[in-house]
């Protein structure tokens, strides 16, 4: 695991607790060693602060995606906006800690990152895998997915989506028609259930509104207030 945090204080409670917790961590200070050291050796997962001195985790980001790098990267943010989550999702992360935060809440999302990304072992499914649904392509609602090359269709306009927003499309488009409930698709895309007060859930389904609806074009996500979504064609 790479760590990159500018705060001192921070970047030795973390690293010491994820070694704790069985984690073989490289802790760097600011975002151009956080470059070199992907670069020399890359990392399992990425646990980036977003406000570090020169390059800060935002552009680290953007520059590992632009290169093709597909490791997970997990956003720690003192900003609490969701223009500022959607900034960091846009760049390509995966997911995102707001500080202050509890060190178990680390845990356990990098656990689900990790869990998301490993190969399943043979003869088992993957997350958001089934039987019936195991070919290479689905669609449903007007959405069209290639499940081996992670690419989205809507229209004959190609998606360009996140790990976590192609996973959580796919969910939805597995089940067009069906209201999902939040603990459903939390377990199914984070393996975690990150409570009634989490915002995560929200700001993803907002930014693949963006991505998937355009002028003219029926929404698609619906919300079921008290629920959760369903993804259908009106």
């Amino acid at each position: 695991m790479l760590l990159a945090e500018d705060d001192r204080a921070i970047r030795h409670a973390l690293e010491r607790a994820l070694t704790l917790e069985g984690y073989a961590v490289t802790a760097v200070a600011d975002g151009v060693e956080a470059l070199a050291q992907a670069h020399r050796t890359p990392p399992d997962v990425l646990l980036l602060d977003v406000m570090m001195p020169g390059i800060d985790g935002l552009q680290v980001c953007r520059v590992l995606r632009a290169e093709g790098d597909r490791t997970p990267i997990l956003m720690l943010t003192a900003l609490v906006e969701t223009a500022d989550r959607i900034a960091g999702l846009d760049a390509g992360a995966d997911d995102y800690v707001v500080k202050p935060f509890d060190v178990e809440e680390v845990f356990a999302r990098l656990r689900a990152l990790l869990r998301r990304t490993s190969p399943a072992p043979a003869g088992e499914p993957g997350p958001a895998r089934d039987a019936q649904l195991s070919d290479r392509q689905i669609e449903g609602a007007g959405i069209r997915m290639d499940l081996q090359a992670r690419r989205g269709w809507r229209a004959g306009r190609e998606l360009e989506l996140t790990r976590t927003e192609f996973e959580l499309l796919e969910l939805l488009v597995r089940n067009a028609g069906i209201v999902l409930d939040h603990a459903t698709i939390y377990d199914r895309i984070w393996g975690y259930d990150f409570g009634p007060g989490s915002k995560n859930l929200a700001v993803y389904v907002g930014y693949l509104r963006r991505k998937l609806d355009a002028p003219g074009a029926p929404q698609l996500i619906h919300t079921v207030r008290g629920v959760g979504y369903v993804l259908r064609e009106e």
